[in-house]
């Protein structure tokens, strides 16, 4: 029997599985077709894509610092310069705020920790019992498997129905409220535009990310990551696979206005909802970690929106976990 099976392939849960891989055996299921979680890069075609999730990391900690600065000097990040239009009128922009992406994708990050990680997709799972001291994991498509120990990276409402019964703290009984965000991909005709990226005053529109400027590939088109704001999102994420059109026409109509870009043929449009994206309010406990039940949870919700909190989360559970 494998000692570990951790759920979830984000930067928690690449974090956390690459840790323990040290002294034990571990697997790691995703849902998703691919890893990454919500810094999953979306390929258009063999070479170009986009980041349609996590635009991109600005490492604030010391440890965070120091972990992102070994990945640049291998390659596996770089930094995004250029010109990133700040339009908010609501919080200063800070001039020392660098922004760090992967060489390739935002995904990087997860198929550096987990290249050495037996890493199983498109398996969703559905209930967790414990038994004999021993998980017993029943997935979507009927598979069983057991573990000795059971780590779950997921969202805190999916986390909540999985495994309230067994969570003994009272974090699992707070209201966490987790924002929704829509992301609408696109491709345009050229237009030669000397700018990596738009942060919008808009209630509606908050970001959109010119992929090209990130350097990854070459293209005769423009490819943009437009992102809602989360109030928008948070009312409209319910009815958005009903709604995609129409939600997606509203942010390229918005795009094209706030930015002042030239309206121009959408050559390719794709629109992904995020039902549970991040949340703003951080709760008191990094991770949790029950050695009675040998169950874990780490996720970027403990501690914040940022994609750093996730990666925070993973180190706080291993040291429990080590104690």
């Amino acid at each position: 029997m494998r000692n570990f099976c951790v759920i979830g392939s984000g930067i928690s849960g690449a974090t956390i599985a690459n840790l323990l891989s040290k002294k034990h055996s571990v697997d790691l299921y995703d849902k998703a077709r691919g890893l990454g979680g919500r810094s999953s890069f979306k390929r258009l075609d063999k070479k170009r894509g986009f980041d349609h999730g996590a635009q991109y990391f600005s490492p604030k900690s010391v440890e965070f610092k120091k972990f992102t600065k070994m990945l640049i000097e291998k390659k596996i990040l770089k930094l995004w310069g250029g010109n990133h239009k700040f339009l908010s009128d609501k919080k200063k922009e800070n001039k020392k705020h660098i922004k760090i992406i992967g060489s390739k994708g935002n995904s990087d990050i997860s198929k550096y920790l987990l290249k050495d990680i037996k890493c199983n997709f498109q398996s969703e799972l559905k209930k967790i019992s414990f038994s004999n001291k021993k998980w017993n994991l029943i997935f979507s498509d009927g598979m069983i498997k057991t573990y000795e120990n059971l780590i779950l990276t997921c969202p805190f409402p999916q986390l909540k129905k999985l495994s309230k019964k067994y969570i003994q703290n009272s974090f699992i009984r707070e209201k966490i409220k987790m924002d929704a965000n829509i992301t609408v991909l696109i491709e345009i005709k050229k237009t030669n535009l000397n700018l990596s990226s738009f942060l919008f005053n808009d209630k509606i529109l908050g970001w959109a990310g010119y992929e090209n400027s990130k350097k990854r590939f070459k293209s005769k088109t423009d490819l943009w990551t437009l992102q809602s704001t989360f109030n928008w999102a948070n009312k409209k994420i319910k009815q958005n696979k009903v709604n995609k059109k129409i939600n997606s026409k509203i942010l390229i109509n918005k795009f094209f206005q706030l930015s002042g870009i030239k309206r121009t043929k959408i050559l390719f449009s794709l629109n992904h909802g995020w039902m549970y994206s991040s949340n703003s309010n951080p709760l008191k406990l990094k991770s949790y970690w029950n050695s009675k039940l040998s169950l874990g949870v780490c996720a970027d919700w403990f501690n914040g929106p940022r994609f750093e909190s996730g990666w925070i989360s993973a180190n706080d559970l291993y040291k429990k976990i080590n104690r």
